[in-house]
């Protein structure tokens, strides 16, 4: 199935979001920890004994997964970037040094901490768009 062919952007929207949250809730059913990226990252960081093996399975599959789309539907690979390099590194390392911050990430706030209904991520959630906002009202949206 070529996702092009569906007619309306918000229908992707809802079948993107219901395979991510699907996702989730098996990781968590299955591994029983919240499917968090940084959180997943940061513990490749500091491995502690037998808790290695999972992490680096979860990276794996979101790496291999990606190829896999970018295999199947390469045209929503097509991005224009018109930042320089120290700009890009730079706002990498912010958005590192903010899910450290807030301890937690998009996916494990804005997804997985959302559906439990935690207020620590509801707060960290809306910090995350605002802050959006407030940068693409400051530098553009990459354009």
């Amino acid at each position: 199935m070529n996702l092009d062919d569906v007619p309306l952007t918000w229908v992707k929207a809802f079948l993107g979001g219901g395979m991510i949250g699907l996702a989730a809730s098996i990781f968590l059913l299955t591994v029983g920890r919240v499917a968090g990226v940084s959180g997943i990252v940061g513990g490749l960081l500091k491995p502690a004994m037998g808790d290695i093996g999972w992490r680096v399975w979860f990276i794996l599959g979101l790496l291999f997964g990606g190829i896999l789309a970018w295999l199947v539907v390469p045209a929503a690979f097509d991005v224009s970037m018109h930042r320089p390099l120290p700009f890009l590194v730079v706002a990498g390392v912010l958005v590192g040094f903010g899910t450290r911050l807030g301890q937690g990430c998009t996916s494990g706030h804005g997804v997985c901490g959302l559906s439990r209904f935690s207020v620590r991520s509801l707060v960290a959630t809306v910090t995350f768009i605002a802050s959006g906002v407030v940068t693409v009202a400051l530098f553009g949206g990459g354009s």
